[in-house]
């Protein structure tokens, strides 16, 4: 059973940068498709970026240009670099596994939150 802890968010105005990490145990991350989501309030959780297992990136166009994700399999954390961050990212963010021919996640972390505001 892989569990997923997210750390790195917070409050953050307006331009400024994150960076989200996600940790993991009892498995190894490097056979998973690795995907990074995020829910604001009254919205639905929405799909944000994603790297597979050879290190190929896809992002939302909302944030491309902004967030970069990456991947350490040796310390088996996951990373998303957000850069010039904008009021409409707030939301907490979340990591979630899944194999590489599965379309559902199979694992998520508990999130964590980031508010951009000034």
């Amino acid at each position: 059973q892989v569990q997923l802890v997210e750390s790195g968010g917070g409050l953050v105005q307006p331009g400024g940068s994150l960076r989200l990490s996600c940790a993991a145990s009892g498995g190894s991350l490097s056979s998973y498709v690795m995907g990074w989501h995020r829910q604001a309030p009254g919205k639905q959780r929405e799909w944000v970026a994603r790297i597979t297992t050879d290190g190929s990136t896809n992002y939302r166009d909302s944030v491309k240009g902004r967030f970069t994700i990456s991947r350490d399999n040796a310390k088996n954390t996951v990373y998303l670099q957000m850069n010039t961050l904008k009021p409409e990212d707030t939301a907490v963010y979340y990591c979630g596994a899944r194999g590489a021919s599965s379309r559902d996640y199979d694992y998520w972390g508990q999130g964590t939150q980031v508010t951009v505001s000034s």
